[in-house]
């Protein structure tokens, strides 16, 4: 222990271990330990919230927020100022969005955010927003501004601009502008359209017109830290080894005595979760590795190998599959398909804590988009995207309390903290696999013979994406059986089979992502192949979308 304290900062897990720490450091440092040693504690979690107003653009914010090693929480607009306060946040964000602040039903703030000191930055309708309720006016643009303009920052320089060039390119998407500040502000930049294109006040109160959480604003990384460490005071102290503390501490509390089910599913997010949990309770876990018949070519043999070679921790396999094929039978509506596998799950598990004795939770490695895309916000602000089969898809009436320590993390920070961890690289980089497998990558009806079909293709694609050295590069690459068969000639034969289209997409976070430009030579081994080597599937079309339009899974 007194090899931790010689860095700056230290993560601790609970009052005992601060206590511990500090009695060391006074012993090395003499009367003043904390000169020495900055102790973290789980409870002194910086926070900052973002306010949600429907901006295309929300998820962004809280990415470069957690970019910066600061944690944040995204809430819709109409969350009391109860729950906010509770968080005890350093800052607050509020969002862009597509209404207008004049409007009868426009959505509000609420207005205790900016009674309490607490630094406030708003962003395109947030500005306006702030401008609104503080006793400005905001009027219909005579011109609009979209797309990329020059920001010139005035002669008073604010913190919100340390580290900038008096001029910067910006990205603009508004209609409406602020005509009158509120009493007290001051115009901190401007556009050539726009003469209050960033105001603040002395009580830390900012907005700006364009958007910094993009990448077609250069310096709006910069801004956004600005924000956090110079003007909310945060330390940036979200870090993976801190998570780990925190989460560790967090299971213990929630656990206690209690035994614990958790899902294994192959992927990393499951893998981090229950390494997480035995870390904290050891024994009081048992793990189930269930193969529901859904997954992949060889997909439960290795993933039973990983998990028994690494993992180290009680697995009981349980072979599945004809039952969750079975459940499927005559069933095409993709929701359904997600609320029947998650059913299933969780009366298999509850059969099998019949077996283990009392079990008290179920440990999921539900991620915030899962949270996000799935949760149906009664305000303009958010609708349900789809149901995963994790979190909207449970049954209300099942047995268990659940244990979800990744529940407000993104897929780059499981990665992270599942290398802090130890886990060995090909686990934590193994491309994600949604939780109702094949089901959802089969359109219509779910059969063992189309099973096979898509099995049989899925492995060519992926086994060609990885001899061209491009599985890291990519965040998902996958086959989709689709219903529709076409005419073909092989040989010279009429043939009428199945059409199987290849998707293969990057993305940070999978709230947001691009087609991946694969290369032609690429995708024509990959066409032929699938054509010559899988009986019924005489044609192979390539999914050019990106999300948004489209999400990355066809259902």
């Amino acid at each position: 222990m007194k090899e931790k304290i010689k860095s700056r900062r230290v993560a601790v897990s609970d009052d005992a271990e601060v206590s511990a720490y500090l009695e060391i450091a006074k012993e090395l440092g003499g009367e003043q330990p904390k000169e020495k040693l900055e102790v973290i504690s789980p409870t002194e979690r910086e926070v900052i919230v973002i306010i949600d107003f429907g901006s295309q653009y929300s998820l962004l914010i809280a990415r470069r927020v957690r970019e910066c090693h600061v944690y944040c929480e995204l809430v819709p607009y109409d969350t009391p100022w109860k729950k906010i306060a509770a968080l005890k946040p350093k800052g607050i964000i509020l969002s862009g969005g597509p209404a207008s602040v004049y409007e009868p039903k426009a959505p509000l703030a609420p207005t205790e955010i900016y009674g309490n000191r607490i630094p406030v930055l708003g962003i395109c309708y947030g500005m306006q927003l702030i401008t609104h309720q503080l006793g400005g006016q905001v009027t219909p643009g005579t011109m609009r501004e979209y797309g990329q303009t020059l920001l010139t920052i005035s002669e008073e320089i604010s913190p919100l601009f340390a580290n900038l060039p008096t001029s910067t390119t910006v990205w603009m998407s508004h209609g409406d502008q602020v005509t009158e500040m509120p009493h007290g502000f001051k115009s901190l930049a401007y556009t050539e359209n726009s003469t209050t294109a960033v105001i603040g006040n002395d009580s830390n109160i900012y907005g700006l017109q364009f958007h910094p959480e993009v990448v077609h604003t250069p310096q709006g990384k910069t801004i956004i830290e600005n924000f956090l460490y110079k003007i909310c005071d945060c330390k940036g102290n979200w870090t993976p080894t801190n998570f780990i503390q925190e989460s560790i501490a967090a299971i213990k509390d929630q656990v206690k005595n209690g035994k614990v089910l958790c899902a294994l599913s192959g992927g990393v997010d499951s893998a981090v979760a229950a390494t997480l949990i035995h870390r904290a309770i050891g024994n009081q876990l048992t793990c189930i590795f269930v193969n529901n018949g859904l997954l992949r070519r060889e997909e439960a043999e290795r993933a039973l190998n990983t998990f028994k070679n690494n993992l180290r921790m009680n697995i009981v396999y349980v072979n599945a599959s004809d039952r969750f094929i079975n459940r499927l039978k005559g069933v095409t509506d993709p929701e359904l398909k997600r609320r029947l596998i998650g059913e299933e799950f969780i009366r298999l598990f509850e059969e099998e804590a019949g077996k283990l004795g009392k079990i008290d939770f179920l440990a999921q490695g539900t991620l915030y988009p899962d949270v996000i895309e799935s949760t149906s916000v009664e305000t303009k602000a958010a609708v349900r995207i789809k149901t995963h089969h994790n979190v909207g898809g449970l049954p209300a009436n099942m047995s268990f309390a659940l244990v979800e320590p990744l529940r407000y993390l993104f897929k780059d920070e499981v990665r992270e903290v599942g290398l802090a961890l130890g886990l060995p690289e090909d686990m934590i980089w193994r491309q994600p696999f949604p939780g109702p497998g094949l089901a959802i990558r089969i359109i219509g009806e779910v059969t063992k013979e189309r099973l096979e079909i898509l099995r049989s293709a899925d492995w060519i694609v992926m086994n060609e994406i990885k001899k061209a050295k491009l599985y890291r590069q990519m965040w998902q690459t996958f086959a989709v059986l689709t219903d529709v068969r076409s005419v073909g000639v092989m040989g010279d034969f009429r043939t009428y089979g199945y059409l199987v289209a290849v998707r293969a997409v990057t993305s940070q976070d999978a709230m947001t992502a691009d087609w991946a430009r694969l290369p032609y030579d690429l995708l024509a081994r990959i066409s032929n192949r699938i054509v010559n080597e899988v009986k019924d599937i005489n044609r192979v079309v390539y999914d050019i979308t990106s999300k948004p339009p489209s999400t990355i899974e066809w259902e």
